[in-house]
């Protein structure tokens, strides 16, 4: 049976035409690096002095739905951020509370997040590997988290490209990183292998220097509407 052609493919137009050499990507983030606001606070993560109090906070069924893989104790925990530790183009962040939110204390670790697959040379890297108590979900937790980091990736790192993905089965946090005006680009079809063994696609999205301006001032109007009125909308 005689079989047709796909259509040709459309190029794609260049939206930098006359684009000029961008500046060096700063790496790695310095020791001591500390990401201050105004209900989360971002410290290098510690796997030592970290683990306990994080695998605590993150032991709900919900929490590891869509994640590859999840530790079995405290100790597994700490070996597996010890080994991600290690890893040049990995920087783990805790996220504590510098005041109340709802039910948890000021002080308290509510989750980790991550700069990962980071390329100095093409100045991108990923956020990812972001988890959190369900205590905090629907707070103002994460968005000034991401604020926090996507203002130090483009301000003091120069990194041109942010990029989040999460799994096509997670709802939740597509429309959370939807909503922090991330763009959605594509989906990365079996991307890699779930804890069940099925492979997952992936979703994937991209802040650039160029969407920066208005992301930043997006979460910022969103964090000032949130402020002293209690849970923000639903987001991550």
């Amino acid at each position: 049976m005689p079989t047709t052609d796909p259509a040709p493919f459309p190029p794609v137009p260049d939206p930098r035409p006359l684009d000029s050499p961008w500046p060096q990507m700063s790496w790695p983030v310095p020791d001591g690096t500390a990401l201050p606001g105004a209900t989360v606070r971002l410290t290098r993560l510690d796997p030592v002095a970290d683990a306990d109090e994080l695998f605590d906070a993150l032991d709900h069924d919900r929490v590891w739905a869509h994640v590859p893989w999840r530790p079995a104790d405290p100790a597994s925990f700490a070996e597996f951020l010890r080994v991600r530790s290690a890893e040049p183009n990995w920087h783990q962040w805790t996220v504590r509370t510098v005041r109340p939110v709802g039910d948890v204390p000021a002080g308290a670790i509510v989750g980790t997040t991550s700069y990962l697959d980071v390329v100095p040379r093409d100045a991108r890297l990923e956020i990812g590997m972001t988890l959190y108590t369900p205590a905090v979900w629907r707070t103002t937790v994460n968005p000034e988290a991401k604020l926090l980091l996507l203002r130090y990736a483009f301000e003091t790192l120069s990194a041109g490209r942010v990029q989040l993905k999460t799994d096509v089965r997670n709802v939740r946090s597509q429309q959370a990183i939807a909503r922090l005006g991330a763009q959605y680009e594509g989906t990365l079809r079996r991307s890699f292998r779930r804890e069940d063994g099925t492979v997952r696609d992936s979703v994937l999205f991209s802040i650039t220097a160029e969407d920066w301006p208005d992301v930043r001032d997006r979460l910022s109007r969103r964090l000032e509407l949130s402020a002293g009125t209690g849970p923000a909308r639903p987001g991550r």
